[in-house]
Parts: C-alpha cells; structure tokens; sequence
C-alpha cells in the first residue's frame, strides 16, 4: 500500500499538496465581458494573483495547525467538491488572509430555493465584500463519428462543461444580484458584496485518437491530460502507471514506492471489460530523490463510454 505522499515543499499531509496546487492552479474557464452579455459585476477569481510574497512559509505553518488539518482530513472523506470547498476556506484564510464572512449561504424567496452563495468574504486589499463561486471540474472531450460537434463530458457524462460553465456564469455567480439575495444578506446583517468571482479549477482531457481544439471560453494556459479506449491499452503501456482516487485528483501525484506492476493493468482490464472511467498518472523516478512522480494523467473509458454514463 502506498502510504507517503510526496510534495514539492511540504511532506506528511495530501491535505498540504493539495493545498500547494490550489494555491497556483488555473482556471478552466476564460471569463467573458460585459460585452459578451455577462454581468460587468463578474470578475476573474485567480488566487494566484494575490498569493503574498511568503506564500510557502504560510502554507508550511497549516502543518502545525491540528485543527485546521483535522477540518480539511474529515471534508476529504466526503465528496471532491465539498473537500474543495474546505481547501479554499483555509487558501483564503490561512494563505491570503482574507476573511470569511459566510459560506454555503442558503437565499430563499417564496418558499423557493434559489440557490446558494459559496462564499462571502472581504478583500483586504481594498476591503470591499465580494462573492465567489468555486467548482473543480475533470471534463473529457469527445467528437462522435461524423459529428461536426465536441462535447466535453465529465467520466460521469450525464456532466458536461458547457452546461456547468453556463450555470456557473449566468446563474450562480449573478446570484448575489437578485433582490432575494440583498434581503437575505440585510435580514442576517452581512454586508451587500460589491462583486462577484468565478473560479474553476481543473483538467481538459483529450482524445489521444482525435486532434480536438480546445473549447470556446476556456483559457489557454488550462491544465490538459488525456484520455484512451482501455480496451487500446497494451500492457507495456501501463508500467509505472497508477490509479487515482478521489481526493487525490486535485494535484499532481507523487509516491516514495515503485508503482504495483499489476495493479493498473488489472484495474485496466475491468474498465476493457465495462467498468466506470478510471483516472491514472504515469510516474517516472527522480535522479536526485529517489521518489516516484506524476509526469503525465489520462482517463481510460470503456468503449460504450460516453453513451453510457460513468
């Protein structure tokens, strides 16, 4: 069993490493204009942009906070997004040092839901009040035969990026716009947020088979992998392989062990025979330390992937 996870500055947690990739991870999505017919409240939510100058020291300090470690260990347990949701509360926190007004604000009107707000909370930079919608998403792209479209879906392809992007931009980001929310916001006594942000961290995965240009609204400096037919998949092509599992999608893989020979050519040949899409990383050794890391990940999906959903 693998039991050591390596990062680049910071050992001992997956928690850290996840922490260290969120900290200068891009987003998905290339935020459109006002004059694209969006909000000119939306802006660009990019962490990196305001990581301070001892950004590594803060994050080796999370180490020493058992709390704090104890909070983001049990959200890994529970759903990717949840556990996301949690990572971004102490990037926020801890990291940037702003601070957190609410999170997960229910905002109702006639009985009705209307949705939720992720995130309010105050920019110290010009310590205005702003309202962020996060989501990290794994979509794979794909163009049926003599089909002009490509849809990109996620490993469960009932998901698909467009449909996700045009409601995090046309209606959950411009949430804190409606009346609803304002009420909402001035019944609790929090204050009314002066913008909105999106951020949407994640990988594009691309056919192997196919030449697919990237899709609209997506920005260019996207994190990409790839994805195969595991009934393609020789076994020569699956040494120093290994499977991925949630939480461990977020952030590059690394591992003190050699990679198990059999286990992902076994996992492999259940995803041939119609099992769900798998996520791996192919590692390769470092020279100087010794220990195994990711240098490339793909999906393998079965044949009827994605008619079938995941």
């Amino acid at each position: 069993m693998i039991t050591t996870i390596i990062s680049n500055s910071v050992q001992g947690s997956p928690a850290l490493r996840h922490l260290r990739w969120l900290c200068t991870a891009p987003s998905l999505l290339a935020l459109p204009g006002p004059a694209d017919g969006q909000s000119a409240l939306l802006h660009e939510l990019a962490p990196a942009h305001w990581l301070p100058t001892d950004w590594p020291e803060r994050l080796a300090a999370v180490a020493g906070r058992a709390d704090r470690l104890a909070t983001l260990e049990a959200a890994a347990t529970g759903r990717l997004g949840h556990y996301f949701e949690a990572l971004y509360a102490c990037l926020l926190q801890e990291i940037l040092g702003w601070e957190v007004i609410a999170r997960n604000l229910p905002v109702r009107e006639g009985g009705r839901t209307l949705g939720e707000l992720d995130f309010l909370v105050r920019n110290p930079l010009d310590g205005r009040v702003e309202h962020h919608e996060i989501a990290i998403k794994f979509y794979l792209g794909y163009r049926a035969a003599g089909d002009a479209a490509t849809r990109w879906y996620g490993p469960n392809s009932r998901d698909r990026l467009d449909l996700k992007a045009g409601r995090l931009l046309t209606h959950q980001a411009r949430l804190s716009e409606l009346s609803a929310t304002r009420s909402t916001l001035a019944r609790l006594g929090l204050p009314q947020p002066a913008r909105a942000r999106v951020w949407m961290p994640g990988y594009l995965f691309y056919p192997r088979e196919q030449r697919l240009a990237a899709p609209a609204g997506v920005a260019a400096d996207h994190l990409r992998g790839s994805w195969v037919r595991a009934a393609s998949m020789a076994p020569d092509q699956m040494i120093n392989v290994v499977p991925l599992e949630k939480p461990h999608w977020i952030g590059p893989w690394g591992q003190v062990e050699a990679p198990e020979p059999a286990l992902a050519g076994g996992i492999a040949e259940r995803i041939a025979a119609g099992g769900p899409p798998r996520l791996f990383a192919r590692l390769r050794q470092s020279p100087e330390r010794g220990d195994w890391r990711e240098v490339e990940r793909f999906f393998l999906v079965p044949e009827q992937w994605p008619e079938t959903a995941g």
